[in-house]
């Protein structure tokens, strides 16, 4: 509880494009409401609705040093935070390639909405905190993951939800861990949310 409040996040699992879908999740205290989305102005709703305290996104929310965009071919191809995986061996696609491209495109638009709305947002990587928690990425294993969830308290999870889905569940988890003080950002204040365990 914040201040007596129960503390609301809305984890989001982007898609690069609105003709795929997006795992949206609702964590009000540590029970997860989950749906899939399509357009911004659907994820927005859901935001605005919920009134959360952050909005943790699994997207790339920043550029990598020296770049004006994400086409500008000067720069660098790594941000001080993915370095920091790499350096911790967690596994993870540098924006500059491929799909990231246009993923990291819709990821800094929707910040700036989210934020325009007067909302907190955060970068982060739910395949880093599945690691860090120990617990199987989407693809490995959904149901380990579901069940590794459920294990770390959150309430509400069922069978059907979708990779998608537990992906944002697990972002909106990161977010709540950093709101009750149990956060890291990696590469500072730009940089990626994960869990800090003891």
């Amino acid at each position: 509880m914040a201040g007596g409040k129960r503390i609301i996040v809305v984890g989001i699992d982007l898609a690069g494009s609105p003709r795929r879908p997006t795992g949206l999740c609702v964590l009000r205290g540590l029970r997860a409401q989950t749906q899939v989305a399509y357009g911004d102005e659907e994820i927005l709703h859901v935001i605005e609705q919920a009134k959360p305290d952050l909005v943790p996104i699994d997207a790339p929310l920043s550029l990598p040093p020296g770049r004006t965009s994400i086409h500008d071919r000067a720069g660098e191809h790594l941000r001080d935070c993915d370095r920091e995986l790499r350096r911790r061996k967690i596994r993870f696609f540098p924006i500059t390639l491929g799909p990231m491209r246009m993923l990291t495109v819709r990821g800094m638009a929707m910040k700036a909405k989210i934020k325009a709305l007067g909302f907190s947002v955060v970068e982060c990587y739910p395949g880093a905190a599945q690691d860090l928690w120990h617990i199987p990425r989407q693809h490995q294993d959904r149901t380990g993951l579901l069940h590794g969830l459920a294990h770390l308290g959150v309430k509400g999870l069922t069978a059907e939800m979708t990779g998608d889905e537990l992906d944002a569940v697990t972002a909106a988890l990161v977010g709540r861990w950093h709101l009750t003080g149990k956060g890291e950002m990696l590469g500072g204040d730009n940089g990626i949310l994960v869990p800090r365990l003891p």
